[in-house]
């Protein structure tokens, strides 16, 4: 009996034993960690992570797209326009020696458009080009004329206006000098540096090309009868008759279309797209609107007021 009450105490034992181990197994397996993120988990949580730098790349952008000369400007608070200012009724002063005309009315509306001051700097004509490339100006607007050779150099904006050309001569003259036969072997004169120098060189081959800095010198020059006469926008020409006290008329001599068939535009340095895209859309505005028309009619009116 003692055996086996003895064998039994045993096999209670070791079933114990054995009901134990297993439910150690079960507790540590219910314990096990959580199994590593996979490869596909892992990119989602880097690229999620990642997301805020590209947004911040993305607004980073347009401040280094802004450093063109447009952003120099709003910088400085200022356009800076060069110009001629003996040239009415395009650009000149006023008795208060403010600047006034027509052109000076568009850089005005550029510089409003831009939300800057503007800042006009009076300099020779040939001057105006070298200083738009070196950037001591930012534009320049002296009624340029658009050509291939002065685009080789600079852009030009889309254009403004156009003209006719004159040939102004001494009261008297206006048959004398109406054809080309008659002009060949005189002088006839141009504003230096201008179209008008390259249209008496090739619609004038045989006549003598002769240059001042000025207009109303060359005006002076064809009233005292050294020259011919000289060559010149229509609306300069009949402003410079006007105020002549009778001195000068124009001629009879007519350019054909192809000889002169001139447009206005302003004048930028290469590679200012971002602030040739705002002149352009300011003088296309004024051109469609009637605006620049009626700033030029007004300048007239104050450069004949003005004796100009």
């Amino acid at each position: 009996m003692k055996k086996n009450s003895l064998t039994k105490l045993l096999a209670l034992t070791l079933c114990a034993v054995l009901a134990l181990g297993l439910f150690a197994g079960c507790a540590a397996k219910t314990e096990e960690p959580a199994p590593a993120a996979t490869t596909e988990t892992a990119a989602t949580e880097t690229t999620e992570e990642a997301a805020p730098a590209e947004e911040a790349t993305e607004e980073a952008a347009p401040a280094e797209e802004a450093t063109g000369l447009l952003a120099e400007i709003k910088a400085k608070g200022k356009l800076v326009v060069g110009t001629e200012a003996q040239y009415a009724p395009y650009e000149f002063k006023d008795l208060d020696a403010n600047f006034a005309g027509c052109d000076m009315w568009l850089a005005q509306q550029i510089a409003d458009a831009i939300g800057v001051e503007l800042e006009v700097v009076d300099m020779a004509f040939d001057g105006i080009i070298p200083a738009v490339k070196s950037g001591q100006v930012d534009i320049g607007i002296a009624a340029f004329t658009k050509t291939p050779e002065r685009a080789e150099e600079i852009d030009f904006s889309n254009l403004y206006e156009t003209s006719a050309q004159l040939l102004i001569v001494k009261t008297g003259d206006a048959d004398k000098y109406a054809t080309k036969e008659a002009l060949a072997g005189q002088k006839v004169g141009a504003q230096k540096g201008t179209i008008q120098s390259q249209l008496v060189l090739s619609a004038l081959p045989d006549s003598e090309l002769f240059e001042l800095e000025k207009y109303p010198a060359l005006a002076l020059e064809t009233q005292n009868g050294n020259i011919a006469g000289f060559v010149v926008d229509q609306a300069v020409g009949e402003a410079l008759v006007a105020t002549s006290d009778g001195k000068l008329e124009v001629s009879n001599f007519e350019f054909t279309a192809e000889e002169a068939s001139f447009g206005k535009a302003a004048v930028l340095a290469k590679g200012t797209e971002d602030l040739m895209a705002v002149v352009n859309e300011v003088v296309d505005k004024v051109t469609a609107d009637g605006s620049y028309q009626q700033a030029y009619d007004e300048a007239v009116e104050l450069a004949a007021s003005l004796g100009l």
